[in-house]
């Protein structure tokens, strides 16, 4: 995860997971940049012991920093914040060799391999209309297609470099521009979904199955909905459109052990796939009055178990 200095006591989903899981009497390590060390095909880990308190002045006690070795560990959650960098791929390979012994959350190989505005294409009779393209005549061709059009980065996270444009607008070709870095570098084209207006919902999936759900709305000067852009929560319900979602998915992410998944849905289309680290838990928490990351370390236990079996 990203440094404990930065985790945010109201919001952040790993947060969650480490007082679930020190609540049901698991020892719980915090694993910095860098902590990773590979030898042949084994694993050591340069890890900090935290005991994390559901207290916002005072989150963690933490100890000094110890080693382990894979056969200490029984499961690593990856929970480093967007983008996927190169330091990112590096933990994903150095894990990599490690995945037939200990529960991996969520696999390394599929992390890599599953672009998180990308892999949805796959789907496209779940999508609105997608284009990925560096190219200016396509984007014109698009643009015209369409009339108003949503555009951002293939790698962006938190709402960041996503335009709303129009075929009038002056600005169009400035923003591709921009995004493309003058025909250089592959953007994301979609047609505008009008339910946008109203929020974007935010399903969370647990080995395939729906885990909870929350409606992300936009702050009163801003068309994203993501709360890194100012939206906040609000409760809502769901759709047969978004169980059909979430059931179309289910045997793509159990192939690639995607256990722990953020399905972004506008309307009754499928927007984005979110693998790295999906966010929300803790809003749908406070909506419903549940405690999700009690089910999720569950899982954490029953797929360490399993996973020990397989090497005994």
């Amino acid at each position: 995860m990203d440094p404990l200095a930065t985790v945010d006591y109201a919001k952040d989903t790993t947060y969650a997971f480490m007082l679930g899981a020190h609540a049901a009497g698991h020892e719980v390590f915090y694993l910095p940049a860098g902590g990773i060390t590979l030898e042949g095909n084994r694993g050591r880990f340069a890890a900090v012991p935290v005991v994390p308190h559901d207290d916002p002045e005072h989150l963690f006690d933490v100890s000094p920093g110890v080693v382990l070795s894979d056969d200490d560990v029984d499961v690593i959650f990856i929970r480093n914040n967007p983008p996927f960098d190169a330091h990112y791929l590096m933990n994903t390979w150095l894990l990599d060799p490690l995945t037939d012994r200990m529960a991996i959350i969520n696999s390394p190989a599929a992390i890599r391999s599953a672009n998180e505005k990308l892999w949805a294409m796959q789907f496209p009779d779940l999508m609105p209309p997608t284009l990925v393209t560096q190219t200016r005549n396509e984007f014109d061709r698009f643009l015209k297609e369409h009339g108003t059009i949503v555009t951002k980065p293939t790698d962006g996270f938190g709402g960041q470099g996503v335009f709303i444009l129009h075929q009038e607008d002056p600005n169009a070709l400035v923003v591709f521009e921009t995004l493309s870095e003058n025909e250089t570098r592959h953007i994301i084209l979609q047609g505008l979904v009008p339910e946008a207006i109203h929020g974007d919902k935010r399903i969370l999936l647990l080995d395939g199955e729906i885990l909870g759900a929350v409606l992300r709305v936009h702050g009163e000067n801003d068309h994203r909905n993501n709360f890194f852009a100012g939206g906040h929560a609000v409760p809502t319900e769901l759709t047969e459109r978004d169980r059909e979602i979430a059931a179309t998915l289910k045997p793509y992410l159990l192939q690639q052990e995607l256990h722990f998944v953020g399905i972004d849905v506008l309307g009754d289309a499928l927007i984005e796939v979110n693998v790295t680290s999906p966010t929300c838990l803790q809003e749908i928490n406070r909506i419903t009055g549940r405690r999700l990351e009690q089910q999720v370390i569950a899982f954490a236990e029953a797929l360490a178990s399993r996973k020990h079996r397989s090497t005994v």
